[in-house]
Order: structure tokens, then sequence, then C-alpha cells
């Protein structure tokens, strides 16, 4: 008995100090789960069809917070991504800790989301996000490059800083600064592009890629207006100078207006000089139900990804909405146009014609309630790409899908 009150004892004493430190700090649980039935026929091709999130949208994680006093509070989160149709392992999602400060704003250490994904236009203005029917990544409207600087569904970059102002008269900023240079972080090992993570952003050799973007937000009787602009760099390294790559830069500007229950929006990118290395000439393949490398499908053309820009060349991408909500139910329509333009050879990479690539999309979004929807549409893909040797593959996709937040 003697030994089993000491073994409490000891414990207790133990204890303590963990139960006294978590004192003040707040932990939160979150996530969301979602499943689609979507069907992808591609013009050539046989469709396929299945029920999964290959859009990443299922995901959970830990919001973390502790109040310093003086208006300063230490911040943290943790967010894996997760397949409910696949049983894919997780995937890291957004890593970091920072300092927060309501007078100051926001600073951030780790892996963390591009601004030109969750703050000036991107996955903001899009009501199909992370479905099979979004705009960025295989849907072609927005750069979405498999480094992150996009708007893609895997927009995170790593080894990153990032600053998020307050919000003044209605303007705010937010800034990113990979400055990570170690080999570790290059998304390609070699001068051939091999044996790297393409989904890194940064670089050997000195390496040092930003990124900053503005916006502006105000609401009048029943007009609300939502102004944004941004730009991106994407510097090359020294290896990738000797081969031929350039500094990859993107503008971006958009608008959001909205009038009771309509909104208005559209947003338009133009790329200078897309890297081929993980850069705006390479896009992820999300919810295109195969694997793509750059531009070109190694699997029968289910890889498409056609907001991918020529290596080394220029290019832009539009896109325009509209969604009226009635009650619970909120009926979207969109489209817009990529053009990639012809790029001569350079380097290593040779030369590469045009490629054009338009897109509309339909739909409706049901809210069961705060935190559960039913979502469904049809988008349309026609792909006029002058490489394709063996003619163009236009696309129809249909999807049903539901989603809740916990």
């Amino acid at each position: 008995m003697k030994k089993r009150l000491i073994s409490l004892a000891v414990a207790g004493a133990l204890a303590a100090p963990l139960m006294a430190s978590a004192q003040g700090t707040h932990v939160t649980i979150f996530g969301r789960l979602q499943a689609e039935y979507a069907t992808i026929d591609i013009d050539g091709f046989r469709n396929q069809t299945a029920i999964t999130d290959d859009a990443l949208q299922s995901r959970w994680g830990l919001q973390i917070a502790e109040d310093l006093g003086m208006g300063l509070r230490a911040l943290g989160r943790v967010e894996f991504a997760i397949n409910p149709g696949s049983g894919r392992q997780q995937t890291a999602r957004e890593q970091w800790v920072g300092l927060g400060g309501d007078q100051w704003g926001e600073l951030k250490f780790g892996r963390v989301q591009s601004p030109f994904k969750d703050f000036a236009g991107g996955q903001t203005i899009d009501p199909f996000a992370y479905t099979s029917l979004h705009a960025t990544g295989s849907g072609g409207l927005m750069v979405s490059s498999l480094n992150g600087y996009g708007a893609g569904d895997n927009g995170f970059v790593n080894s990153a800083v990032r600053y998020d102002s307050p919000v003044v008269e209605g303007f705010s900023l937010s800034a990113l600064l990979m400055p990570g240079s170690a080999d570790k972080l290059s998304p390609a090992a070699n001068n051939f592009g091999v044996g790297g993570d393409p989904t890194n952003a940064g670089g050997k050799n000195g390496e040092w890629d930003f990124q900053i973007a503005a916006k502006y937000s105000a609401q009048f009787d029943a007009l609300g207006v939502d102004v944004f602009g941004g730009y991106s760099r994407d510097n090359r390294s020294e290896w990738q100078k000797d081969v031929g790559g350039r500094n990859e830069e993107i503008y971006r500007g958009g608008a959001s207006l909205s009038y009771d229950e309509f909104r208005l929006r559209g947003q338009y990118e133009y790329v200078n000089n897309a890297n081929p290395f993980g850069g705006a000439a390479t896009c992820t393949d999300a919810a295109a139900f195969g694997q793509a490398v750059g531009p070109i499908s190694l699997d029968g053309g289910r890889g498409q990804c056609n907001s991918a820009m020529n290596a080394n060349g220029d290019g832009y991408l539009w896109m325009l909405g509209a969604d009226y909500t009635i009650g619970n139910t909120m009926l979207v329509a969109q489209g817009g146009m990529t053009k990639a333009k012809s790029q001569g050879a350079r380097g290593i990479f040779g030369a590469s014609a045009k490629r054009n690539v338009e897109n509309i999309t339909v739909g409706v979004i049901h809210n069961l309630s705060r935190r559960s929807s039913l979502f469904g549409g049809y988008q349309r893909v026609w792909v006029n790409d002058r490489n394709i040797v063996v003619g163009d593959a236009d696309r129809n996709v249909y999807s049903v899908g539901v989603r809740h937040d916990f």
C-alpha cells in the first residue's frame, strides 16, 4: 500500500508541472471530411469514375494559441490531409509556429500556405475549391505550380516565413519569404531535374524566393467590394542558370463584387519565364485521376494539368464567375482561359508551341447545416495544344459530393 501511495505521489508531482504549463494554452481540434462520386471523361480515352477526395479537401489538425499578455499571442498549427475514399496515408499540410498581436498582425515560421492561395484570390474566390470542379490544378484557370507558389490545392511552401498584417481601414497585406538555400530543399537534385522533390519551392546555391499580396475590403450598404493584387518571384538557382533557367515572375489582380445574394468575381494572372522545376511550367494533378509530369501526362491523358506554361515561357490566365444564393443553396457558374505562349529553345529545353485551354463550370452547393453540405456540377474543358501529336483531349467532369466540418 505504501509503495502504491508513493508511486501516486511521484506521478502527481511529475504531472503537476505539465498541467501547469498547459494552463493558458488553448488547443483546438479541427477538421473536414469530404467524398465525391466523380466521373472524368477525356476524349479518346475511356472514362474513369471513383468515390474519393483526390483534391485533398479532407484534413484534420490542431490549432494552438497561448495568451502571452500585452496583446501578444503564441500560435501554432499542425495539419494533415487524408483521403477517405482511397485510404491514402496522411500527407502534411500546414505546419508552423509563430507570434501574433492585435496591433501588428501575425508572423509564422515553417510550412505555410502561399498568400496567392488563401489571401489574395486563388482558392478564396472559387466556390468549388478542393473538388473535381475546381478552377485550379487540373481545372486550368489559375496557376497552381507544384511548389506551392500558385493557387493549387497543394499550395504549401516549405522553410518559409510569412507575415499577415492587421486590417486597417479595409486594407491588409500578406508577404512570404522562402530563404532556405539547403540542397535538401531543391525541387530538382541535378541539372537534369532528376532526384529532387518538385513540391519544394526552395533551391540550393542561395536561391531566395518571395511573394507579396495586398487587398482592400469594404461594405457600402448592400454592396460589398473586395479588390486584390500580388507579385510572386521564384528565383533560379546557380545550376538552373547554367542550364538556361530564368527567374519566374507572376503578376495577379482581381476583384469580387457582391450585392445582396449575388456575387461577381474575377481574376487575371500574367506569368513571365515559367520555371520548369516545380514552377508555373509544372502543375498539380489533383482530382485528375492520374499522374502528370509538367503539362504532359504519362498514363494515357489522365493527368491533364492545363494551367501549366511552357518551360521558360510566358502566358496568362483569367477566370470570371458568378454565384447567387437562395436560402441555403448557392448556384454557381464560372469559366475562363489559359494561354501558354510559344517558346523557343533555351538551354536544355526544346522549343514549345502555344497551348490554349478554355473552361466552363456550372453547379450547386446546398448547406444542410452550418457544418454539412452537398455539392455537384459539371465542367467542360476544351484543349488546343499544338504540342500533342495525337490530337487534343477535351474533357467532361461530372461530380456530386458531401462535406462535413468538425
